[in-house]
């Protein structure tokens, strides 16, 4: 497929409907997980599973630059007409997949017992969750390559492969859950082997969705792969997302930190408020990611013409997603609300902060797509230092804020935190433009 041909709505749509369609099916496996273990009649393995989740869920977040390294890298190739450098892509992103996965196999004796320290739980929780994790830890390869296997796809526009490929890990996880637990009666081990099969079936089924790039000669091409001014480059774009990553989550845990500060009913109405966040970020990333690879193939195309239009339309669909979620919030709030929760008091905390979450998809919408269109044109060290500056801005708005107005002054400190990051973004936005000149 050509990626000089021209940048339209149904070309965007194409890439962003079936990540938005992909990213719904994940939440549904989280409560899968939960929902069987709780027919086991026992708190205890509820904990056990989601702790463990979490925390290794922690852990691989961490290798997140690979998914958003190798789409930026590969689409600039691909717009380039490079097919021998974005082969090559695939095979250093599964270098660093299999590599860092298997550091963590081999660090676990360190790792797990370093997690429990920093986020202690109960002895019988703990016992429950380590088991977990050490059957869940060897799939850290699969898990970590499927990073980027999956930026790779998105780079080539093939998100129905991406979609196919998780609604089959995810299919797959479900019906093992109901196997292993219910029929079986493997209890949390069972969601741990059915995790650990999903994720290495899912990387046999992505590795295949790549086998077009196996049976090209490029992609074990040793010289072209370990060439070291591609190598030092592919380094230096996965460093500043890595520490973009680590300031942007400063922001969101801390978030939570003050929250509890703030008191119990304030932290419990944050907690629900910000699930209604993280769909809001799941159904925007499709159109995220359609501007990292349009963007991509612009700037390999040294295109600034289809730079812009990419932003733009990209960014013009996710507006009006935005709009319709914030319109869509204000009016279905309340009840959702409700169903999040059966205490009246904390329903009633829960709206009063309401307002802020309604305005979040409309205030974050610019961060997020310039975050997108960013890693497309792979600036990622303006990402990096935006986002330093954006956090910093953040916590010197809860200083300035919280003592005064409490939970509300912490909402405001977060949205003044994404028209920084907008802002700033912003202005070195025309130097894209420059670049691809």
């Amino acid at each position: 497929m050509s990626r000089q041909r021209e940048i339209t709505q149904k070309r965007v749509l194409g890439i962003a409907v079936p990540i938005v369609l992909s990213n719904a099916t994940v939440p549904l496996l989280g409560l899968v997980d939960t929902g069987v273990v709780g027919q086991l009649g026992d708190p205890v393995p509820i904990g056990a599973v989601g702790i463990g989740a979490i925390i290794l869920s922690a852990i691989y977040w961490l290798f997140g630059f690979l998914r958003m390294g190798t789409t930026g890298l590969t689409s600039q190739a691909l717009g380039a007409e490079d097919q021998g450098e974005a082969d090559a892509l695939l095979t250093r992103a599964l270098m660093i997949g299999f590599g860092g996965g298997l550091a963590l196999v081999l660090l676990q004796w360190a790792i797990i017992p370093a997690a429990f320290w920093i986020s202690p739980a109960s002895p019988e929780v703990e016992a429950l969750a380590r088991d977990y994790m050490a059957i869940r830890i060897w799939s850290a390869p699969a898990t970590i390559a499927l990073f980027g296997i999956t930026g790779w796809l998105i780079a080539a526009e093939r998100t129905r492969a991406v979609l196919l490929l998780q609604v089959w890990m995810n299919g797959l996880n479900i019906f093992l859950d109901l196997l292993f637990v219910l029929g079986l009666g493997w209890g949390v081990s069972g969601v741990a082997f059915a995790t650990f099969l999903a994720e290495w079936s899912g990387l046999g089924l992505g590795l295949w969705l790549c086998r077009d790039a196996f049976a090209r000669p490029f992609w074990n091409d040793r010289a072209r792969v370990l060439d070291s001014a591609r190598l030092m480059r592919m380094a230096a774009v996965n460093s500043d997302i890595l520490l973009r990553s680590l300031a942007l989550e400063s922001v969101f845990v801390s978030f939570m930190f003050f929250g509890a500060r703030a008191g119990d009913l304030p932290l419990a109405a944050n907690q629900i408020l910000l699930q209604f966040l993280h769909v809001a970020a799941y159904a925007l990333d499709g159109f995220a990611f359609a501007a990292e690879t349009l963007v991509g193939h612009a700037m390999g195309a040294r295109n600034p013409r289809r730079l812009r239009r990419a932003a733009l339309l990209s960014s013009a669909w996710s507006g009006a997603i935005a709009v319709l979620f914030a319109l869509g919030l204000a009016v279905f709030g309340p009840g959702l609300i409700d169903l999040m929760t059966t205490s009246d008091i904390v329903r009633e905390t829960t709206r009063e902060f309401l307002p802020w979450m309604i305005l979040a998809p409309l205030l974050g919408l610019a961060a997020w797509m310039l975050d997108g269109i960013f890693i497309g044109a792979t600036r990622t060290a303006d990402m990096r230092n935006m986002t330093a500056i954006s956090a910093i801005v953040y916590f010197l708005a809860v200083w300035a804020l919280m003592p005064a107005f409490g939970n509300h002054g912490l909402w405001a400190a977060l949205m003044i935190s994404f028209i920084a990051r907008a802002v700033t973004l912003g202005l070195k936005y025309p130097a894209l433009e420059r670049a691809a000149a």
